[in-house]
């Protein structure tokens, strides 16, 4: 039998994911994550589905290489607007809309609203 000793396991990989949550936050900080187009897009497309359907792969569409994905997936994350959970190979996600409105009425609101206006 092969042993492979670099392969992390599933629960390895999912402790590695840090969660903040919004009251954490500053206004700065959301208004930082969100001033990037590629982040509302994200935002916007997991708006439109039932948590933890979409995965981090299904993003391949948007115009960034998959490092620079990671790293938007890490600002929202970072600054509580997402959730994420390893399911297997993949990495779901959920937005934390309720969370975030919370701390910062109506600024996701205007995010979501952003598509149709444009």
């Amino acid at each position: 039998m092969e042993h492979y000793t670099d392969v992390r396991s599933q629960s390895n990989r999912t402790r590695g994911l840090t969660h903040t949550s919004p009251l954490e936050v500053s206004l700065q900080a959301a208004l930082d994550a969100l001033g990037d187009p590629i982040r509302r897009r994200i935002v916007r497309e997991l708006a439109d589905v039932p948590d933890w359907t979409r995965a981090c792969g299904t993003f391949s569409h948007l115009p960034v290489a998959k490092s620079t994905l990671s790293h938007h997936f890490s600002v929202l994350r970072n600054v509580g607007l997402l959730e994420q959970r390893d399911e297997g190979a993949r990495r779901l996600n959920r937005l934390r809309q309720e969370e975030f409105d919370h701390r910062f009425p109506g600024l996701l609101a205007l995010v979501l609203e952003e598509e149709r206006q444009g």
